[in-house]
């Protein structure tokens, strides 16, 4: 078992601190099996909260430490016929247990293997060995079933014997089941089967015709689908325990000079970890010593190695190629993989709208075909002119299929499939719901800086104004930026620090949400912002004066190798002529007018304009610009190709700026000039007029729309806990090819979810139809109406791992 919190909901209602454990229940791997749990724990005072999750056989249960203990939750759990173990593999139990729904596997949650030899498996495997000579001897060898005994004066053939020691072997773990169920007045398949193998034995006797041969096929047959079932569970959960099994057990601490192998739980947050070439980095951390290429693709399904340096975060999974030591940033526990298989975890208690359809109608199914078995049994002799005999028999046969497990587990065990097999591939669903939201909205919206650019900002430009030099609109804009968190300002920090400029005392900073910055510098206020931040200042942007040397204007572009776009060709001075009048009548050549020259050139080559200045005087012109991602324009079109019929891009950039990158990506449309709640807005109305939208951004800036949008996208989520907490979807790695991914997966794990649910219900619904005609046998109603149809659903939704990223 493993804590997920202590104390997590405050004080209980006794005063006593809420507590939350996370407990394995291998055997619960069934809604039927979940209900027991719930009804169990709903009997122990202090519970004041339950999840079970039979897709992982999982129970996550909140209590009040002041009330109960963790051994009364146990307790109450075993006590309803599932046994407890604990969560990781190496700590599982070897103990046998021979409880109902657990197919007693000798170590739980192993392999299908582990299955096959478990104590049930042998019993049943018994049965199955005197239910065949029993058919032998009917069939196939009628001269040696010779009668050998007698009840209540009802002769018992060699046949019949070997039929009642196949019940003996096999039925056991059914009959405990179907007490317990009748215990909680549970309508579920162990009370069905139950039942269904006393009534025939009961109506061996009571019609004196033999019906031992059908209790011993539902016996031995149900056993064999406990089984199958079980294995088709236990690969689904294989594929969570893949992600949980990718980080290594031990670490190599570096204390002293000296090199020590630890459990890795016991690596404490600040040691120093050595990694050799080839393995795996046991923990998150940043990097001290040495250089290598890192295989992210556990975490953020890169799928090219990425250079790690000194500096460089790397995560806990991950295979380095080369010698690292690694400072501990985050312990054993609470790296960014433990969170992601604990977010999985806690996505399936998000059920989907399919889901909750299934659970609704599974609440009318069972009681119908209940209801429709007493029917056929009662009413077949005179309506159908069944035997009594027969008319029981069908009854039984419908008891077998009034079981709704196979359709109930089917969205489930694809939701969990398509989750693992997302984040395997570096995409994080936080839900069900969010899921197959991604596979029905049409419309997808980006924000700018980050998204569909890189965000790593660079200065292009810096024209100085007035008498001011470079120098001096650098250092006033870096000392207003220092304490901005904005990626314009950090780039406007780096390039002043790069360029040895020295940064002013600084005091009663102010940030203007959407417009820039004010603060003291020096003892006097000084502003950076957009042009329109300081239009509302007063200041008249057509005409101003650039800095000159010697009576001729200096031009300041940024001379260096960026990656940003070309420099533009900026006319700093104009003719006479063209001029408003009251540049005109001006007796300076250097004027210029921002608004209409120098401001829409730089935008037009998709740079970003900030201006610098005090309330008397504009001191400066910077510009910055960031790279449109590679993958920016393919995503677009991947999309529009995977039937996505709008694409929009949201930016508080300036329209200039905004068309130019929207048109190198192609999206359908753009909206410049956003304020945050404008953005939210901006979603809202999306939302409405195409039925849901998907947002993507970084998961930070964007919360707010990300919250607003049907489905939030938040990019390059690995090691970031706020993008990891407030998003419905996180792409981990700082790559947008992964988005296409999702919608095709999204868009194949519902087309899988629909298989599982129509073809379970018209099997089902479609044999209990015949079963009255006698078309049915038993033993088909349990292989393909139970056993087969939840090893098909299951089977089906594995499917869905095999869907990768390009």
């Amino acid at each position: 078992m493993s804590h997920t919190g202590a104390n997590g909901g405050g004080d209980g209602p006794d005063g006593g601190e809420e507590t939350t454990v996370r407990l394995s229940v291998p055997g619960m791997d069934c809604p039927s099996c979940a209900g027991k749990v719930e009804t169990a724990l709903d009997g122990v005072a202090g519970v004041s909260e339950c999840d079970t999750r039979p897709t992982t056989g999982q129970t996550v249960v909140t209590y009040d430490a002041g009330v109960a203990a963790e051994t009364d939750v146990t307790a109450a759990i075993e006590r309803a016929g599932y046994e407890v173990v604990d969560g990781r593999t190496d700590g599982a139990s070897d103990a046998e247990t021979d409880e109902p729904g657990n197919p007693e596997t000798d170590e739980p949650g192993d392999t299908d293997a582990g299955v096959w030899r478990s104590t049930r498996a042998v019993k049943t495997g018994v049965g199955a060995v005197f239910l065949a000579v029993g058919l032998a001897l009917r069939f196939l060898l009628p001269g040696f079933d010779v009668p050998v005994a007698s009840v209540l004066g009802e002769p018992l053939s060699v046949a019949d014997v070997s039929f009642l020691v196949a019940v003996g072997a096999a039925a056991p773990p059914i009959l405990r089941g179907g007490y317990e169920s009748a215990r909680q007045f549970s309508l579920d398949i162990d009370f069905l089967m139950t039942v269904a193998v006393v009534g025939a034995l009961a109506a061996s006797v009571a019609f004196g015709e033999a019906l031992y041969f059908e209790a011993a096929t539902l016996a031995v047959l149900f056993s064999v689908a406990e089984l199958l079932e079980r294995a088709s569970i236990d690969r689904a959960r294989d594929s969570l325990q893949e992600l949980m099994e990718l980080s290594p057990d031990e670490a190599t601490v570096v204390r002293d000079s000296r090199r020590e192998t630890v459990p890795v739980e016991t690596v404490a947050v600040g040691d120093v970890v050595a990694v050799t070439p080839g393995e795996k980095i046991p923990v998150d951390g940043e990097v001290v010593d040495g250089e290598s290429a890192v295989d992210q693709s556990p975490i953020t399904g890169e799928s090219v190695p990425v250079e790690k340096r000194p500096g460089d975060e790397v995560y806990a999974g991950t295979i380095s190629e080369g010698y690292l030591e690694v400072t501990v940033t985050a312990p054993s526990g609470d790296d960014t993989l433990s969170r992601v298989v604990e977010l999985i975890e806690d996505a399936q208690s998000d059920t989907t709208e399919r889901e909750q359809f299934v659970e609704r109608f599974a609440a009318y199914y069972t009681p119908a075909v209940v209801a429709f078995a007493v029917l056929v049994t009662l009413g077949g002799p005179f309506l159908l002119g069944r035997t009594w005999s027969a008319a029981v028999v069908d009854g039984l046969t419908l008891l077998v299929l009034a079981c709704p497990c196979a359709f109930v587990i089917s969205t489930p065990v694809s939701v969990v499939s398509g989750l693992t097999a997302a984040a395997k591939n570096g995409v994080l669903v936080k839900g069900g719901s969010h899921l197959e939201a991604a596979g029905e909205v049409d419309a997808v919206a980006f924000d700018k800086t980050g998204t569909l650019t890189r965000g790593e900002l660079t200065v292009t430009d810096v024209i100085p104004l007035e008498d001011n030099t470079e120098t001096d609109v650098l250092r006033c804009a870096s000392g207003l930026e220092t304490r901005s968190e904005h990626p314009i300002g950090e780039a406007i920090v780096e390039h002043a620090a790069a360029a040895d400029v020295t940064t002013p005392e600084i005091d009663d900073f102010d940030s203007v949400t959407g417009k820039g910055v004010e603060a003291e510098l020096d003892g006097t206020r000084h502003y950076a912002g957009k042009p329109g931040f300081f239009e509302e200042l007063g200041f008249d942007l057509s005409h101003v004066h650039a800095a000159t040397d010697g009576g001729r204007v200096v031009p300041q572009a940024v001379e260096e190798d960026t990656p940003s776009p070309a420099e533009p060709s900026i006319d700093h001075t104009a003719p006479a002529d063209t001029l408003p009048a009251d540049r005109a009548s001006c007796d300076r050549d250097n004027c210029l007018d921002l608004l209409a020259d120098t401001v829409p050139t730089l935008q037009s080559d998709g740079k970003t304009v900030v201006l610098v200045g005090t309330a008397d005087e504009l001191e400066g012109v910077i510009a910055v610009a960031d790279e449109v991602r590679p993958e920016a324009a393919t995503t677009v079109e991947q999309l529009r190709a995977l039937g996505v019929e709008r694409t929009v891009m949201l930016t508080g950039d300036n329209e200039r700026t905004a068309a130019a990158i929207a048109e190198k990506v192609g999206v359908d449309d753009y909206r410049a000039e956003l304020l945050p709640d404008e953005k939210v807005a901006a979603v809202d109305e999306l939302a409405d007029a195409e039925g849901g939208v998907t947002m993507v951004g970084d998961g930070i800036n964007d919360a707010p729309a990300l919250a607003a949008a049907t489905v939030g996208v938040a990019m390059g989520a690995a090691g970031t806990d706020t993008a990891l907490e407030t998003a419905d979807v996180a792409l981990m790695g700082d790559d947008l090819s992964r988005l296409p991914y999702l919608y095709r997966l999204a868009d194949r794990a519902g087309s899988v979810i629909r298989q599982n649910v129509v073809g379970s219900l018209l099997v089902k619904a479609g044999l209990a139809l015949v079963v009255p005609f006698g078309y049915v046998p038993i033993w088909l109603a349990v292989l393909a109406g139970d056993a087969g149809m939840t090893v098909g659903v299951t089977s089906n939704a594995m499917r869905l791992s095999r869907v990768r990223a390009d």
